[in-house]
């Protein structure tokens, strides 16, 4: 029998604010060790980090027992997949290179006797129509390279408090889940998939739609929620 697949999502590590669970990260290494040899693949699917960029002599360091887990987690033969989110999407090098885990926007995953695509999601619902421009500005090519000018310290400080002034923005937005389900029952259909595994919205479910099932881990910052493929099923669990 196939070893289980795991999925989390939206762990914005390198934030703390009052509803977040005490020492989560400590918590994801926990989580992260334990899954060594018992699981086929891991899928992050996105926002792994509150803010994540790549300078040519820089890494953050308050991510070092991370990283070294998940550099442990390729060795034992767990295929590891991070997918670009709203607030990590400027992967480069590391990741591949010294730990071992690939990145991609999205991935379609052939595991179980199943097609499963995996996404983050945002920019998805129709509402999203802002933050799909404000997208092609922070991607363009030039931004990036000016953004590396700055000393990776105030980068970092910059990114933290805009990103924390988008969320307070968001903590009355209504998430519409139908808007992601049928997005995702479309993106089934073109791709000739069973299922879509995304994030972004921090809900979390497993959802039958026309043409799969629709699933998300939640996130792991109010909740410590995953889910699981096992025999060709998704399910949701909890971690502790």
């Amino acid at each position: 029998m196939d070893l289980p697949v795991v999925f989390i999502s939206d762990a914005h590590l390198g934030v703390n604010t009052p509803f977040c669970v005490a020492n989560r990260e400590e918590k994801l290494v926990q989580f992260l060790n334990q899954l060594r040899g018992k699981i086929s693949h891991l899928v992050i699917a996105g926002d792994l980090f509150e803010f994540w960029f790549e300078y040519r002599d820089y890494v953050c360091r308050n991510h070092f027992e991370l990283y070294f887990s998940l550099r442990e987690l390729v060795k034992s033969g767990v295929e590891v997949h991070l997918l670009q989110g709203n607030h990590d999407f400027a992967y480069e090098d590391f990741f591949p290179k010294t730990l071992g885990v690939q990145v991609h926007k999205q991935v379609i995953l052939e595991v179980q006797g199943k097609r499963v695509l995996c996404c983050h999601g945002d920019g998805v619902a129709k509402s999203d129509k802002g933050y799909r421009v404000m997208r092609k500005i922070l991607d363009f090519p030039l931004n990036r390279k000016l953004f590396k000018l700055i000393h990776p310290d105030w980068g970092m400080s910059l990114a933290r408090f805009v990103g924390s002034s988008s969320r307070k923005a968001g903590e009355t937005r209504v998430i519409n889940m139908d808007e992601y389900l049928e997005w995702a029952g479309g993106a089934m259909k073109k791709n000739c998939c069973d299922y879509c595994v995304l994030g972004h919205h921090h809900i979390a479910g497993v959802w039958p739609v026309k043409n799969g099932v629709v699933a998300s881990a939640g996130d792991w910052m109010k909740k410590l929620t995953y889910v699981q493929m096992e025999a060709g099923e998704l399910a949701l669990k909890d971690f502790l």
